[in-house]
């Protein structure tokens, strides 16, 4: 164990509300159970499900730390009881289930992933909740497959981002959507063969030219609401709709003749709160496909912008306003 301040700061709010309730605080450093470890935070990555918390409609799950965070990178700096395979002083980054913004935060040793070779602990920050929620939803759930076609609605996030770069790495068709030339631009640099404008174009009509009339085998959706419909014309038949997040709303009339005509799959998960066992299956399977490819740099993470602790309202102001494309990223230093 290394030598541990007597105090931390993090990033508390007082209530639930808009980015400007958002503080630097300081409090305790979490205790270490027995299977986890205590990591010095370099870096956290900013995700939205940490703005749905903050202004009240994402709490975290019971046991969670009350701090916001889903992903960080830095060192171990105290090993839990039951721990073999991490030491002291070691880097690493790991899925959290909150108290990720903050200058220690614990976590499971079954979430904990070596730093890729070649990238620095800043960009490590980025890759856990991304490459935890893709490779579950689009290869898990989704079954992607050999040869079949994907799409990912919000392709200049940084799960959209996520997506592009790793389903293209196994050589699928990729299409994306996006909101502007400049994302559109953004998404087809980093993998996307077409980038929709769906603010200019309809994603529907374009799917179906690109696919001569069959549409795409797989749909990652962060929307949902009233593109849930266009989204199954937009669907081969026995195709697979995954449902990650709900910008759109969460209530939608569907007409299920046409799911039940042509086999359609609509299925959705989320991660947070879901048990160690399916997260460490997950964690072992990024290592044996994925993390070859970041170390080989096949695939690269994009950082946006980086943030300080006393900038954290502003960089949910960025997420929120949805100026970013690919992560972004607080640092403790």
């Amino acid at each position: 164990m290394v030598n541990l301040p007597a105090s931390m700061r993090y990033v508390g709010q007082q209530a639930s509300g808009g980015p400007e309730v958002l503080a630097v605080m300081e409090g305790e450093i979490p205790s270490v159970e027995v299977g986890e470890v205590l990591i010095r935070v370099v870096a956290a990555g900013i995700n939205r499900p940490d703005c749905f918390q903050r202004a009240g409609f994402y709490p975290p799950p019971a046991g969670a730390s009350p701090i916001m965070g889903l992903e960080v990178a830095g060192y171990i700096a105290k090993v839990g009881e039951g721990v073999s395979d991490w030491q002291v002083g070691d880097p690493c980054s790991a899925l959290v289930t909150g108290g990720g913004y903050a200058e220690y935060c614990t976590a499971p040793q079954e979430t904990l992933l070596p730093i890729p070779e070649g990238m620095s602990l800043v960009e490590a920050a980025t890759l856990p909740e991304t490459f935890y929620t893709v490779w579950s939803n689009v290869f898990q759930r989704g079954q992607l497959k050999n040869k079949e076609t994907f799409l990912v609605q919000g392709g200049s996030s940084g799960i959209g981002s996520t997506a592009i770069q790793l389903v293209s790495a196994f050589g699928h068709r990729v299409f994306a959507t996006a909101g502007s030339l400049e994302k559109c631009a953004f998404c087809e640099k980093i993998g996307a063969e077409r980038a929709i404008n769906y603010r200019q174009e309809d994603f529907v009509s374009v799917i179906k030219e690109l696919t001569a009339n069959q549409g795409v085998d797989v749909i990652l959706d962060m929307v949902a609401g009233d593109y849930l419909p266009r989204e199954l014309k937009a669907l081969k038949d026995e195709g697979r709709i995954v449902i990650i997040a709900f910008l759109g709303g969460s209530k939608v009339q569907v007409d299920f003749a046409e799911v039940m005509r042509r086999r359609l799959t609509i299925t959705g998960s989320t991660l947070r709160a879901r048990e160690l066992t399916f997260k460490k299956k997950i964690r072992d399977e990024l290592l044996k496909h994925v993390w070859p490819l970041l170390s080989a740099g096949k695939i690269k993470t994009h950082i946006y912008q980086q943030f300080t602790l006393e900038q954290a309202g502003l960089a949910h102001r960025v997420m929120e306003e949805s100026r970013h494309m690919g992560k972004l990223v607080l640092t403790m230093e």
